[in-house]
């Protein structure tokens, strides 16, 4: 797995597959669209993650930038985001994106919520 080391401030890092992945998603969205990742209250273990296509970069986001592809995330997000890995993986159970979350304490099976 190849992960985009540039600096952020948040150490919020994108693969080369999610990025690939993300540019494929905007070709048939209108011009300028970004990925918006945010957590949100729910799912099994407390928090989920949220996927999002969104035109406008929103005050407080931090973007990302990744070989061409944009991710937003917004300001509420960002500490419980803190040094994760957004990846894109295609495997038996399907495709989809995944977080790898060093602040997580436990995840569900699907990898979509998490628990502080």
């Amino acid at each position: 797995m190849s992960i985009d080391t540039e600096a952020n401030p948040r150490g919020i890092a994108v693969t080369e597959q999610a990025a690939t992945r993300i540019l494929s998603v905007m070709q048939t969205e209108a011009p300028g669209s970004m990925l918006r990742v945010s957590v949100a209250g729910g799912g099994c273990s407390g928090f989920q993650y949220i996927f999002d296509v969104d035109r406008e970069k929103a005050p407080g986001d931090i973007v990302i930038e990744r070989d061409g592809a944009t991710v937003l995330i917004d300001e509420a997000s960002l500490d419980l985001l803190e040094g994760c890995t957004i990846d894109f993986v295609d495997d038996l159970v399907g495709q989809s994106f995944r977080i790898t979350n060093p602040n997580a304490t436990s995840s569900c099976g699907c990898g979509t919520s998490f628990a502080l």
